[in-house]
Order: C-alpha cells, then structure tokens, then sequence
C-alpha cells in the first residue's frame, strides 16, 4: 500500500545549535519542505540581525542540494519593541515566540507580564499580520503541572484574544481537551493549534511504564488519556485550525538520563511515521494530507510545496540512538517498529 502526499512542514521545531544543530538538521531536511525554527538558543534569538545570523547557520549545516527552507522565528522579551516587529517582517523572519519565564528550555529571558510590557509589541505585530506563537503553560508554583495549560487559557489566552482579536495566534503542542475547545471556540483562520506527534500517541502513563522513562519527558509534560483522545478527534476532524508541529527538541543522552533530566523529545527522524500510524488507526488516512502538508501553509499565508513524498506500508525498525562525534541521541520510539515509511518521489 501507497500514499502520495504534498511534501509536509514542520511548523514548530528545535534545531539548537553548535554540533547539535549539525547533528540533527539533516533528519528534518529529510522529510520536511519548510520549518519553523524556535529561538530559544543560548542567547535567545532576540533581534532581526540574530534570527538572520541563525538562518545562516542552519543552511550552512545542510547539504549544497537541498531545498529545505528554515523559516525564523523572535523570542519576545519583556524589552522587545515595535520597532524590531517591523524590521524582522521586512527581513523575512515569520513569527515570535512567547515564552512565559521560566516554561521551559532555555525560556529564562522570556516574558513576565505579557500585558504590560509587551502590548504595544502584540498591537505592531497584529498590524504586520505576524503570528504570536504561544508556548501555553503559566509558571506560577502553586498552580499543578498538569493543569497549567488550562491555567494559561484562563488567565493569559483568553483575556489576550479578546483585547486583540485581530493578532494572529497559534497555541502550540497543545495537550488537553480544554486547548482543543478554546481553538474550536476561536474565529478560524486568527487562532490555531500545532499537535505534536507525542501527544496524539502517548498519556502520562508513558512516562512511568516500568520505571521513569526520560526520552518520553516532554514540556507541556503528556496528559491523562481523555486529553489525548480529544486531541486525536481534533486533528481527524479535517478542521483548518490543527496542523503538523513535532516540537522535536534534541538533547544528547546524557542530558536526558541524568538526575535532572531535560524536556524534550526527537522525533524528527519518525514523525511523519507516527502521524501516518496516528491517522490509520483512527480510520482517517483521507485526512492526514491537509493536517501535515496544507493547513500550516494556509495559516500562515504561504504557498503549499510543490512536490510530493510516497508514503510506504513498509516496516522498519527505528534505531536505538543515533551516534555522532559530540554525542548520542535517543529518538521517539526508539528500537520498536513502525509500519509507514515516507520516502521522496
């Protein structure tokens, strides 16, 4: 069995950098036309001239052929200015982060008070049609890890969209029931959602299966199994609002298998699988091309690829780890088999 598809995007990944980036770009360039790129880097990618020098850097770990586009991203401070949304739209850059302080990797510069420090910085981006990318978790203490999604809506989203209803927003790896609702609930076509392959295949139970298991330890950290089904008819309901974003975040084995393991999981290298294998079970293969390969482009007003991939009912085997000179990265379901194999035409 075999299926055409237009070539998908990756509308949220991690690429890092250094020898990271060179190690894990070739996976994404392998199975993706387009990704947007996080710039949660150390430094965080914080101006116009450093998303381009990033840019950069990323073409440059790709072979000469290849005809991957990386597409950059801000990451909003509490000191970021209008003046720099307007520069950044001019230079290409396609999105800015939010980052709450403190959410997640590499988020400590992030912002602090979203509606008094950074308003006037929303209004310039809501008049240059550039989306606000929402990593949506508050990171007040007292609040329950697996509530502060629902938290965030409440208290952050909400009030946010309905002071600036023209802002383009995208809620991203969305993990409960409660995201799905607010994004259904919202005018179509200004608020969206990325799905992750990991929330749409794992609940909270993978995380503990026989002992702690880190390369299944993820920020927003996986749900109860109401929240992944929720999810699953989300994305199977060939509704606009959701598409691909693998928020594959590569940390070398020795960052994940440690007393303080980091979040993050790397699926780059099997994602296209799993959301083939995700769809196939729910019965809704007829669905998946416009979830992986035509809703992003639609959202963010860019044109789908032109060229196709052949999806192949053909088992292999995902590797252990991947090897490289500065280190060992374990992938998402690593060691099992998977039944689909994407391949160029």
């Amino acid at each position: 069995m075999e299926l055409q598809v237009t070539k998908p995007d990756d509308w949220h990944l991690h690429l890092r950098d250094g020898d990271l980036l060179e190690a894990v770009v070739l996976h994404s360039a392998k199975h993706f036309g387009r990704a947007i790129v996080m710039p949660n880097l150390k430094p965080p990618v914080t101006t116009t001239v450093a998303a381009m020098a990033y840019r950069d850097s990323i073409l440059k770990a790709l072979p000469p052929d290849s005809i991957f586009k990386p597409l950059m991203t801000l990451y909003l401070t509490d000191n970021t200015r209008p003046s720099e949304i307007k520069l950044a739209r001019n230079s290409g850059v396609v999105a800015v982060k939010f980052y709450p302080a403190g959410a997640t990797t590499n988020s400590q510069d992030g912002v602090t008070d979203i509606f008094g420090k950074c308003f006037p910085v929303l209004e310039q981006m809501a008049e240059q049609n550039m989306p606000l990318l929402v990593h949506g978790e508050v990171t007040d203490s007292s609040v329950d890890i697996f509530d502060r999604e629902k938290v965030f809506i409440e208290t952050i989203l909400e009030p946010l969209i309905k002071k600036l209803p023209q802002l383009k927003v995208v809620m991203e790896h969305i993990t409960t029931m409660d995201a799905v609702r607010f994004v259904e609930s919202c005018r179509e076509g200004y608020v969206a959602a990325t799905v992750t392959p990991q929330h749409l295949l794992l609940n909270r139970n993978a995380l503990f299966q026989g002992g702690f298991r880190p390369h299944n330890y993820c920020l927003p950290v996986l749900k109860r199994e109401v929240h992944r089904q929720a999810i699953i008819s989300a994305v199977i309901s060939g509704s606009k609002r959701f598409f691909l974003g693998t928020d594959s975040a590569p940390h070398y084995r020795t960052r994940k298998e440690c007393s303080c393991g980091c979040a993050g999981i790397f699926n780059a290298s099997v994602a296209i699988s799993l959301y083939t294998k995700v769809f196939e079970e729910a019965g809704a293969l007829d669905k998946l091309e416009a979830f992986m390969s035509f809703n992003g482009p639609e959202f963010y007003g860019l044109p789908r690829n032109s060229t196709k991939i052949v999806l192949k009912k053909s088992p292999w085997r995902v590797p252990e780890s991947y090897a490289f000179a500065s280190g060992e990265i374990v992938p998402m379901f690593t060691g099992e088999m998977l039944e689909w194999l994407p391949c160029d035409i």
